[in-house]
């Protein structure tokens, strides 16, 4: 796969309308419904998580938020850590109102600055997932083959 480049444009950044709905997280590392549980507790510990439920099986923990809270992607990840796992696959399910997306162009929303790799240029309405591929929200394979250059912090590399 192609090393993608990527250059921002901090003057090109710009507010949008999105809202955080829920995000899908696989873990690695489970091997029985106590594993499970841990990251369950771990994760409903933070203060802006509704609900978590878990699909044993796929490893996947779908999270819900309480209302007008801001969602904090990297908590997110730190508890699954804090409960001795890590996160292979992280999704967020973006609910967009007319956001203009462009490859390599900053989105900035909730405090959280995104940078869309490989979508070329869209304008995005309704219900969206977003995968993040930024270092400790996918398998270590997945991140090597993908290429970033340093960033600011807070920027998540992602993908529609």
């Amino acid at each position: 796969m192609k090393k993608i480049i990527l250059f921002i444009a901090i003057a090109a950044s710009f507010t949008a309308r999105a809202q955080v709905r829920t995000v899908s997280l696989q873990a690695s590392g489970l091997t029985c419904s106590m594993c499970s549980n841990a990251i369950n507790k771990a994760l409903k510990k933070l203060d802006f998580v509704q609900k978590v439920d878990a699909e044993i099986k796929t490893s996947t923990f779908e999270i819900s938020f309480k209302p007008n809270s801001v969602i904090n992607f990297d908590m997110l990840r730190k508890s699954v850590e804090s409960a001795g796992f890590t996160v292979c696959a992280f999704v967020a399910n973006i609910h967009f109102d007319n956001v203009r997306v462009k490859d390599r162009q900053p989105v900035i929303f909730q405090d959280k600055t995104f940078l869309f790799v490989n979508t070329g240029e869209h304008i995005l309405n309704g219900d969206k997932q977003v995968k993040i591929l930024d270092k400790g929200f996918v398998s270590p394979k997945e991140y090597k083959m993908n290429s970033f250059i340093a960033s600011p912090p807070e920027t998540f590399h992602v993908s529609l």
